[in-house]
Order: C-alpha cells, then structure tokens, then sequence
C-alpha cells in the first residue's frame, strides 16, 4: 500500500488446515510441509504418571494385589490393569510421551486397547 491509498474494511486471510480429533480433543492438523509446534498430551502424561505410581506401590508390598489397590482408589481392576501395562512401553516411547514428540497414533484409548510387549516392535509402531 502506499500513502493516499484507501485502508481496506476487511482483510480476508486464507490459512489451510483441518480439524481432526485426537484423544477425544479437537486439534488442528496444518498441510504437509508446516511445522507444527507439538504440546504434551496431558491425559496420556497424567496416565502413564498413575502407571509407574501404581507399579511402585504394588512392588514395595504396600498393597498385595491390584484389585486392592483399584478399590483404594475407587476404579476398577480392569482399567487399573490396563493402566499398569504402560509401564511397559519403551523408554524412548515414554520420552516421546513426555516430551509431546510422540506421534498421532500415540493417544491413550490406543495404548490401552493393547499394544505389542517388544521394545523395538513399539518404536517401529509409534
């Protein structure tokens, strides 16, 4: 623009992106190519948090047996269960987590319908 010239009433700015659900939230997915800054997943970082407190719980003998401990913290066993098994994820796969590096498929409704026990069948996968 240059002096003189009439300031438009309204700009129109097109930005590409799409809405997909991720974790049971809405997220912004950008076109290939842009760099989005990635945020830890709080619900999966608070999850696997539970896991490793839980394990340490069961394994200094404060509580004997999971369902025990699911009843003092007034969930069921079967969650709990499904809980405890991301102590078993790969430590690189829990830094990802915990930095927010991991990837999309790595959401916590997905690693607690299962996931393969071999370290590097996890890497490969997430």
């Amino acid at each position: 623009m240059t002096r003189g010239a009439p300031i438009p009433e309204t700009v129109t700015l097109h930005v590409p992106f799409r809405v997909v659900k991720r974790g049971g939230r809405k997220e912004m997915q950008m076109p290939d190519g842009a760099v989005q800054p990635r945020r830890t997943d709080s619900a999966l970082v608070k999850a696997l948090a539970r896991a490793f407190r839980w394990k340490r719980m069961l394994e200094s003998g404060e509580f004997t047996t999971i369902a025990e401990l699911a009843e003092r913290e007034g969930i069921a066993s079967s969650y709990m269960t499904r809980v405890l098994r991301m102590t078993l994820l790969a430590p690189e796969v829990v830094e990802a987590i915990l930095d927010g590096k991991q990837g999309p498929e790595v959401t916590l409704g997905r690693l607690l319908e299962g996931f393969p026990s071999e370290w590097e069948v996890q890497r490969d996968l997430f």
